[in-house]
């Protein structure tokens, strides 16, 4: 194999790089990648019975649960609180060096018009961070990569200001299988909070089928709905869409760079 590529996924909560690239991922990992998630938040606030100092160490435990699974090379958590990330100057520098230490060829994250703050202030964070990377005088503490990486968002179903438009779709049904058991890491998320958040006050793991409840409230529909606009035949699939910063590629060297 040629040299290893380096994919670099910042989501704004544990589970969101899970859900967003974790199939793209775990096949990137088989195939000798190096892949690496980052939680701009420590997932403190995402419940409605546990403290958030509780909550956030078990959050951790999840995430290093999810890696183990996936294969991937690092699954970082950083320290900011849920609910309080911003595009704040010190947040930008603590990305731009995350991304020159780690020397990715494709960095990934949310759109800025998600229904989350914390979503669209991480998505604020690498799109400014993105023409940064290559300017030695900002952080000059950290080296500044020889290739500057290609910029990307993950699928969203927003339409405001636009739908997102599907430059990269990577069929995952040979690893469905393994993301699902990734997800099935997150239970604080999927099992707990979740359902509380949506209405379940009583929601009881043990009486359901917890692979068909995961396919169905967080997989089936959006990734029909990929498949049919990327005009894939396969159940399961995960999009991005390349941003117009940092280095350009071509849309086949963008599907290349993402998939083994």
């Amino acid at each position: 194999m040629s040299k290893p590529r380096r994919i670099l996924f910042f989501g704004a909560h544990p589970d969101d790089c899970d859900l967003k690239i974790g199939g793209t991922s775990i096949r990137l990992a088989k195939a000798g990648h190096l892949v690496k998630f980052v939680s701009c938040c420590n997932g403190d606030k995402g419940h409605h019975s546990m403290s958030s100092r509780d909550l956030a160490a078990r959050r951790y435990l999840e995430a290093q649960a999810a890696k183990e699974i996936a294969g991937i090379y690092e699954y970082q958590v950083l320290d900011t609180p849920d609910c309080e990330l911003e595009a704040t100057l010190e947040n930008r520098h603590r990305v731009i060096r995350i991304i020159r230490e780690f020397q990715p060829d494709v960095v990934i994250s949310h759109r800025t018009c998600d229904y989350h703050a914390d979503h669209r202030a991480a998505g604020q964070l690498v799109q400014d961070a993105a023409y940064l990377v290559k300017v030695p005088l900002c952080c000059p503490d950290t080296p500044i990569p020889e290739v500057n990486p290609v910029f990307a968002v993950c699928y969203d179903s927003f339409v405001d200001p636009r739908p997102i438009r599907i430059d990269a779709a990577i069929p995952i049904d040979d690893v469905m299988e393994t993301k699902l058991k990734m997800l099935d890491c997150h239970k604080s998320q999927f099992y707990e909070w979740l359902p509380w958040d949506k209405g379940d006050k009583n929601f009881d793991v043990t009486k359901i089928d917890k692979v068909a409840w995961l396919n169905s409230m967080w997989i089936e529909p959006r990734d029909a709905n990929i498949a049919k606009l990327a005009g894939l035949n396969c159940k399961y699939v995960e999009a991005f869409e390349q941003t117009p910063y940092g280095r350009q590629v071509s849309k086949e060297e963008f599907n290349a760079l993402l998939n083994p």
